[in-house]
């Protein structure tokens, strides 16, 4: 697939060559001519010198076909800029822009951008790292109101309906691993040892769920 990457620096360069490894066609956009000096030589990507939301540097890498686009600079607005030019442009259908202010995020997301924020990304991935079973949730939207979290079944409630959880709680229960395979929640399945259930929660939802399967002592009570 052909794939933009706009900015060559640590990011961009080890992004674009990953791509690459994976076997896509990856040109790599940066203003600095300097910049590609970070590639290994013979990377297999296609180098251009000029700004990623320069229309005619766009076309010269070919938006016009692109699967996707990444602008990874080291600047908010040049990313942000970038990213609608490929969207509304050149209808590039998949989109990602980098950014350091995390609190532009939900602006962007209005936008239909979906954002990384270098800062909060690097805090969770290290918070994940000390702490991997704590690890807060899978998946979270934009505006952080639903998050998608992974809890382990206690003992107490194998043999049980699993949708006394949604019952209690108000959570939704997406998807159960178990040992090699997941399957999707359905209203009669029987909780088991070892499951691992995938939630989906809001903040009050996730209150609650965390004192049902956490509180091992205390019987499960129905909302009302």
């Amino acid at each position: 697939m052909r794939i933009i990457v706009v900015g060559c620096g640590r990011v961009g360069s080890g992004l674009a060559t990953a791509l690459v490894s994976h076997g896509h066609q990856v040109t790599l956009i940066d203003r600095n001519q300097n910049a590609f000096r970070r590639m290994p030589a013979g990377w297999g990507g296609v180098e251009i010198v000029g700004s990623g939301f320069d229309r005619d540097k766009l076309r010269e890498a070919g938006a016009n076909n692109a699967y996707a686009l990444a602008a990874v600079t080291s600047g908010d607005n040049s990313n942000i800029l970038t990213a609608r030019i490929a969207r509304e442009d050149f209808s590039v259908p998949h989109v990602v822009a980098r950014i350091y202010d995390p609190r532009r995020a939900e602006i962007y997301a209005r936008l239909g951008i979906p954002t990384i924020a270098t800062v909060t990304w690097t805090i969770q991935r290290v918070v994940d790292k000390l702490f991997p079973e704590q690890k807060p949730y899978a998946w979270e939207d934009p505006f952080s109101t639903v998050q998608l979290i992974e809890r382990n079944l206690p003992d107490q409630l194998c043999g049980k309906k699993l949708n006394l959880i949604e019952k209690t709680t108000g959570g939704k229960i997406v998807a159960v691993s178990r040992g090699q395979k997941s399957v999707l929640f359905t209203e009669d399945l029987i909780g088991q040892e070892d499951d691992l259930l995938h939630i989906a929660v809001d903040a009050q939802a996730k209150k609650l769920l965390d004192e049902m399967l956490l509180d091992v002592h205390k019987e499960a009570r129905p909302r009302t």
